[in-house]
């Protein structure tokens, strides 16, 4: 074996990255599994009732009983639906949060490997690319139901995801103004040398969250799933894993949008202490790092499920006005500010 790898150094290599992809996903399922069993016990807490806490210590077994209750479930396959648009559809929801966490810096390193699966220089053009792909998912969903509420839920996702994705990425425009870079790990470096970026642009830390919410389809602005009005929307005819594959999907997205607003303004995996935001340069350092990023996403992950329980929902034309009327003339005003101070003080 020894000797094909030194006769074949490139065997290695792609090991190596195989590795740490296959690592990256089988955290990102951990993350969500628990992100689950948290929202639930967060919803319990604040309507004062017990949460899920039979299986295992505190119920933190929970995850897997509910990945084995899916798993065993029959796999139904409606006949009145468009079979193959049907069946790809969960797979197109999930697929996007995947490919965004390759691009995600989540620490510095550890000994001699970055913390990053993809050291992009245009990786935050790429996030916003591969996130416009999940709307398709959504969209084939409810359309190849075959169903009214599928197709409403389909329809209003569609427009939705559409609208404030332009509030998305007007947004981060100060950050690529201050930052002069769209490489993730440079903005967090950034950060760690100066300060972080939601001090310098409040506004677009506002105008990124708000658009998160939204395209997460997290209440105040769930219209593609609304309970009361369209049953659960464009998966109402999924069960099974396939319906599996839309939750997982829904908060591997949330992950994914907490990590990104996490590197873009709280400084990823820095802290203003001193020394701490110095290049890893043992593995303790580099764990620390990674802990710090962590637990960032945690409390930015539980400000989505505070608000998600709290709120009500909007109407559909309160959440078509804030995106045009209010949140687009408001990052056009930020993109023009941040640009004006950085030409006045250059």
């Amino acid at each position: 074996m020894s000797e094909l790898l030194a006769q074949q150094p490139w065997l290695l290599d792609a090991f190596w990255l195989v590795f740490r992809c296959v690592a990256v996903f089988g955290v990102l399922l951990f993350l969500v599994a628990y992100t689950v069993l948290l929202e639930r016990r967060v919803a319990a807490w604040i309507q004062d009732r017990i949460g899920p806490n039979r299986v295992g210590p505190f119920g933190l077994l929970q995850p897997l009983a509910d990945a084995g209750k899916l798993m065993l479930k029959e796999a139904m396959l409606p006949s009145y639906v468009h079979k193959f648009y049907y069946l790809i559809a969960p797979v197109l929801v999930v697929i996007p949060a995947i490919l965004v966490a390759g691009v995600i810096p989540w620490g510095s390193k550890l000994g001699d490997t970055p913390c990053v699966l993809a050291d992009m220089d245009v990786g935050l053009l790429f996030v916003f690319a591969v996130t416009s792909l999940a709307v398709y998912g959504i969209a084939l969903a409810g359309w190849a139901s075959n169903s009214k509420y599928p197709l409403l839920g389909g329809v209003r996702s569609s427009a939705q995801m559409i609208s404030y994705e332009v509030c998305l990425s007007l947004s981060v425009v100060g950050v690529l103004l201050q930052t002069q870079t769209m490489n993730l790990g440079k903005i967090v470096q950034y950060q760690a040398d100066h300060t972080w970026l939601v001090l310098t642009q409040p506004f677009g830390f506002l105008i990124f969250l708000v658009s998160a919410f939204a395209e997460t389809n997290r209440l105040p602005f769930d219209f593609p799933e609304a309970e009361q009005e369209l049953v659960a929307g464009y998966h109402t005819e999924y069960s099974g894993m396939k319906f599996a594959l839309f939750q997982l999907g829904e908060y591997a997205n949330l992950i994914a949008s907490c990590s990104l607003v996490v590197t873009l303004f709280f400084g990823g995996w820095s802290l203003p202490l001193p020394g701490f935001n110095e290049p890893a340069s043992n593995l303790l350092l580099g764990i620390l790092h990674v802990g710090v990023f962590l637990t960032k996403v945690g409390f930015l992950a539980f400000t989505f499920m505070w608000v998600r329980w709290t709120l009500p929902r909007f109407r559909y034309d309160q959440l078509m006005r804030l995106c045009w009327n209010v949140m687009v003339p408001m990052a056009l005003v930020n993109m023009l500010v941040t640009a004006g101070v950085i030409a006045y003080w250059s």
